[in-house]
């Protein structure tokens, strides 16, 4: 397996939507190997197509990435996803995202969420998530609409997170340099 190469805000690839998975092929199974060998790298718990260049309708998710004990995790390929139903109750969760470095805000996503999709070997399937999982799936899912946690936030707490951000990349690169 291979760790792919992670874009990161503003890059605009991160914007774009994405098309439908129509071959399913060796290849394509490649492709999620490495998307979940680079999340776990990454210490994620959900990484899109599009945060490694790819605007394919592909995530890869593990509501558990436990580095301590690997039996632990959980991973699930999800090809084409589709929020097919959600609860119309609600929960707040301060979300943080691998393309969005070191930053986290509150969020609010459906409770609970049933997701229609297609596995690693072509077989369709739904779950119906709910706790991290089902928050994960739609932080997931919005990738590959363009849209990041940060759209669902108030222009200023929008605005304070990409001040912080800024910040963040700046000493970034001072520490590269030193």
């Amino acid at each position: 397996m291979s760790v792919l190469k992670l874009y990161e805000y503003p890059s605009p690839i991160l914007r774009e939507k994405c098309e439908k998975v129509s071959v399913f092929d060796d290849e394509l199974r490649i492709l999620l190997d490495n998307m979940l060998e680079t999340m776990y790298v990454d210490k994620g718990c959900g990484l899109a197509a599009p945060q490694v260049g790819i605007t394919k309708r592909i995530i890869v998710v593990d509501p558990n990435p436990s580095d301590d004990d690997l039996s632990a995790r959980q991973p699930m390929h999800l090809i084409n996803p589709e929020i097919i139903w959600h609860s119309e109750e609600t929960v707040l969760f301060k979300e943080g995202c691998l393309s969005l470095p070191e930053q986290r805000a509150d969020v609010e996503r459906y409770e609970r969420v049933r997701v229609h999709y297609i596995d690693y070997d072509g077989n369709e399937q739904e779950i119906l998530a709910d706790d991290i999982l089902s928050i994960i799936l739609q932080h997931e899912i919005d990738h590959l609409d363009g849209i990041l946690y940060i759209d669902h936030l108030s222009q200023l707490k929008r605005s304070r997170l990409l001040k912080k951000l800024e910040k963040y990349y700046n000493e970034e690169k001072h520490k590269k340099v030193e």
